[in-house]
């Protein structure tokens, strides 16, 4: 089977044949690629196969998961393409490769934290957990789509207070929706643009490795 996106894999120097891994899946922003995400992941690479996915959309100089047709409102069919070719990725990743199917992770920065919380409220319990950086939970999902059961959802929300492309505030929304839903929420805010800190990407890292149940320095 061929894969249904592009992408890059970072495992292990050393795979156990015996063994399977949990699996953590990075999303990219708009403009970008899946080089970009890679560094984020710094310290994870020997105990995660890290999946970097690229959008199947040109957008110079990277690339896009979707397009707008307005502030905050993806448009509705090519968005709702890439969450189904993003879910398919999934699969194919979790036939294919010794990962745990009870340990998926997804990372995403703007689209990609868009897409990342829209990926754990249509799959559910199919997803472990998932760190969305700077996004918002466009309406598409909520009117278009079953919301599955996050009460077993781990939850790593983090925005920018100075945001000054996607409001502080829809971060703040955002969390307060998995909350309400019953979801392991942490919500960290930072005095920061559109970006990740160097605290955020500490952050994220350490929630991963406890959430995955593996200890810093194993």
């Amino acid at each position: 089977m061929d894969a249904p996106m592009v992408y890059d894999l970072l495992k292990p120097k050393t795979v156990d044949p015996n063994k399977v891994y949990p699996a953590l899946f990075l999303i990219h922003g708009i403009g970008s690629n899946e080089q970009n995400m890679f560094p984020l992941t710094a310290g994870l690479e020997e105990k995660f196969f890290i999946f970097s996915i690229r959008g199947p959309i040109s957008h110079p100089p990277g690339f896009a998961f979707f397009t707008i047709e307005g502030y905050g409102k993806p448009h509705r069919d090519v968005f709702k393409q890439s969450l189904s070719q993003l879910t398919q990725f999934l699969e194919y990743a979790s036939d294919r490769y010794p990962i745990d199917k009870k340990q998926l992770f997804l990372l995403g920065f703007s689209q990609g934290a868009i897409l990342s919380m829209s990926l754990a409220l249509t799959l559910g319990k199919k997803i472990k957990g998932i760190v969305a950086l700077s996004g918002y939970i466009p309406k598409i999902v909520s009117e278009d789509y079953e919301i599955k059961p996050v009460n077993e959802l781990s939850v790593f929300i983090s925005h920018g207070e100075l945001d000054q492309i996607l409001p502080y505030e829809w971060g703040v929304e955002a969390q307060e929706y998995f909350r309400q839903l019953g979801a392991d929420v942490t919500f960290c805010s930072y005095k920061e643009q559109h970006t990740v800190s160097i605290q955020n990407q500490q952050d994220f890292i350490k929630w991963i490795l406890a959430k995955s149940g593996i200890e810093e320095g194993e």
